[in-house]
């Protein structure tokens, strides 16, 4: 594992574990699974691992792995303060104080005021005193770094970065998004200000990873014999401002192979040729996208019971993936019309609520009706209703 030093010289793996996205069991989290995953990760030489207040069980199984295998001292610990949700000072030390008991430690190595999207948020937070708070919480010793994760645009960004002492922040960033929300100019900033970066969405929700044949192709024919991830992830680690790049990994071999990639790829390590395949491979996925989801999920719960994010994706596959049109409408119907209770995108009522949500600030309602027209032609509105009769009772 190579490592990249934060902003006060200690070494952070350049490779982080997202724990957004841990295996699902039952109502829960899978635990067992997460927890090998993780212990794999730490021995191959991750040392910092993100969560949030938010993700659903994912402090609590964090806080469980690290604790009972005394792990807590040999790790940097990241999580979220749910910022949208503080209305008061009490609420923000009421938060991190459960934060702290869902992952049984004493302290966050680095703190981040969770998805800004615009400068209100910080100025709302500055009006319930979070600096002081901040101030305090890092001389008692309980917060050693803060900073701020960022969904919005450029200028947002720059405004935020710029107001505050940060120590570090985190962003959506990948050879796709290279210029969308922060992008290069907001890491490039970041990196003038001697502000690491940590990213997220590396591969942008797996869909860098999918690629269709044909943009495989173009990757083998550049010789290097990398896979559509490692091509994704050396793009990132050649870029000097970048600190860690944090990919959520869901299993052993996923953690495996990152890791492997982690413990070769360095700043400069991308040559004329690799970033031409990378222009090339760009230009054949914006040919072919319908709808820019990251699967983030942040639109969800949607209060209709649509599956927003499971109907952009398969909307995408009709178009990213080689396998054609009948491969995504039939999952699609395997998937999301065969459900106890289905999720089409019909049931939106067009409230709006997952457009306030959305970091990519996408105009959700509007694809939702393209999507539904798209993946469910007569046919196959005829076959999911039969086999809905069929097989769910």
């Amino acid at each position: 594992m190579k490592y990249r030093s934060d902003r006060y010289g200690n070494k952070i793996s350049q490779l982080g574990f997202g724990c957004m996205r841990f295996t699902k069991k039952g109502t829960g989290l899978d635990y067992e699974k997460a927890e090998k995953e993780i212990l794999k990760a730490i021995e191959l030489g991750v040392n910092y691992l993100d969560t949030a207040y938010l993700y659903p069980g994912s402090e609590e199984l964090v806080g469980k792995v690290l604790e009972n295998n005394g792990l807590r001292d040999k790790i940097n610990l990241a999580t979220k303060l749910p910022q949208y949700m503080m209305r008061t000072s009490k609420a923000i030390d009421k938060t991190f104080r459960e934060e702290l008991s869902r992952l049984r430690t004493d302290h966050v190595d680095y703190y981040l005021m969770h998805m800004f999207t615009d400068y209100a948020e910080w100025e709302n937070l500055k009006r319930l005193g979070i600096e002081d708070w901040i101030k305090e919480r890092k001389a008692d010793g309980s917060v050693r770094n803060i900073g701020f994760s960022y969904h919005g645009d450029a200028e947002m960004f720059l405004k935020i970065l710029n107001d505050y002492d940060w120590d570090f922040c985190q962003i959506q960033y990948n050879y796709l998004d290279e210029h969308s929300q922060a992008g290069r100019r907001g890491l490039e900033a970041a990196g003038e200000k001697g502000v690491p970066v940590v990213i997220m969405e590396p591969l942008r929700g797996g869909k860098l990873v999918r690629l269709p044949e044909k943009a495989k192709a173009l990757i083998k024919d550049a010789g290097k014999d990398y896979s559509t991830a490692e091509l994704g992830l050396r793009w990132l680690w050649n870029q000097p401002q970048i600190m860690c790049v944090l990919s959520g990994m869901n299993s052993l071999e996923m953690v495996e192979e990152n890791c492997r990639i982690a413990s070769d790829a360095e700043i400069g390590g991308f040559d004329e040729s690799d970033l031409a395949v990378i222009e090339k491979v760009k230009a054949f996925i914006r040919e072919r996208e319908k709808v820019g989801c990251t699967a983030c999920r942040y639109c969800m719960p949607c209060p209709h019971g649509v599956d927003i994010p499971g109907t952009f994706h398969f909307y995408n596959l009709l178009y990213m993936e080689d396998k054609g049109k009948a491969a995504g409408c039939f999952e699609y119907a395997q998937v999301v019309g065969l459900r106890k209770e289905p999720n089409f995108a019909t049931q939106c009522v067009g409230c709006g609520k997952c457009e306030m949500h959305c970091p990519q600030h996408l105009p959700i309602r509007e694809k939702l009706k393209e999507a539904d027209k798209a993946l469910r032609p007569l046919p196959y509105k005829i076959g999911i209703n039969i086999a809905r009769k069929v097989m769910i009772r």
